[in-house]
């Protein structure tokens, strides 16, 4: 059964259109936000804006301003020790999009350079989903070399800036799951079998199943969920216990979080999923093996004559 399921969720990556980012919406109340944060000098926020808005193409858009004090507002309470005198240098723009367009996160080099070393793009998705945020593109730089975790809590205020509250429940669950993924992924770097792409994706999928089961899905059926998205994505041989239980304590408190209740949550979790597994086709691709789908075949071709035989007055063996 394990092997089917592998199967078909391979099959279905074949067939999956490759997603881009999304034309926004153009509503005077979407104007992109541009977060910068204080501690860059004049000529990085100078450099920070024309790598941020590249994309918008001279189009208008916001600033905001992230400070110490956001740090604390927003990442404190997650259990991050930041003060009101902490530097920011990691800065993002969000750009609303279309209904059902989905999380899109892209890290933009700064001057030619990647500096964001340690988060990923496929982590801020997961985190922004569970945050509560939707339909929205995201773009994130920074003028120095620096982990990144930080970088969120200025979507956080931009997004908040643009009329949406967010759930401070939600926020930590977001900020412990990019530290926990990431935590994993540093762990596993290097592994043969191992990507942050199936992590992210096995999450992914553990959100989207959570949220058909509803708010009042058990520990059990949770930990359940995280076994079955860990087989489906190869990852059986290099996740070990702890980081199992790792992954089912954040989902735990996802759930508790309140994530769950938004109605939006799934048919989100399910984008994310398919973004993941377009964005690293050479890895899920090899899934899709002539053996697997030759077993497939087998299998179609045992139900079919069970049926025919069933049909017919015949019972099989």
């Amino acid at each position: 059964m394990k092997k089917f399921i592998t199967l078909l969720t391979a099959m279905l990556l074949s067939m999956v259109a490759m997603i881009s980012f999304t034309k926004p919406v153009l509503a005077d109340d979407d104007t992109p936000v541009v977060t910068l944060g204080t501690s860059l000098t004049d000529s990085q926020k100078q450099g920070t804006l024309k790598t941020l808005t590249a994309p918008l193409n001279g189009g208008n858009y916001q600033t905001i301003t992230v400070t110490g004090s956001d740090l604390v507002k927003y990442l404190n309470p997650s259990g991050d020790n930041f003060t009101t005198s902490s530097g920011v240098w990691s800065s993002a723009m969000i750009q609303k999009t279309s209904s059902g367009s989905g999380i899109n996160v892209k890290i933009l080099d700064y001057d030619g350079k990647n500096n964001i070393t340690t988060i990923t793009a496929n982590q801020y998705k997961n985190a922004a989903l569970t945050a509560g945020i939707s339909d929205a593109n995201i773009y994130v730089t920074s003028a120095i070399p620096i982990d990144g975790s930080g970088a969120l809590a200025g979507v956080y205020a931009a997004y908040a800036k643009n009329g949406n509250a967010l759930n401070q429940k939600q926020v930590n669950a977001a900020q412990d799951e990019m530290n926990t993924l990431s935590g994993i992924t540093q762990d596993n770097k290097n592994k043969k079998g191992y990507s942050d792409a199936q992590l992210n994706n096995a999450v992914a999928g553990a959100k989207n199943e959570m949220a058909k089961q509803g708010q009042n899905i058990t520990d059990s059926q949770i930990r359940d969920i995280v076994n079955n998205q860990i087989n489906i994505n190869h990852l059986g041989d290099t996740i070990n216990n702890n980081q199992k239980n790792q992954i089912v304590n954040l989902l735990i408190e996802i759930r508790d979080s309140g994530a769950l209740k938004d109605g939006n949550f799934k048919q989100q979790a399910s984008k994310l999923s398919s973004q993941i597994q377009n964005g690293a086709k050479n890895i899920f691709n090899k899934f899709n093996t002539q053996e697997n789908r030759n077993w497939l075949q087998n299998l179609w071709d045992q139900i079919v004559k069970f049926f025919s035989g069933l049909f017919g007055g015949v019972i099989l063996n």
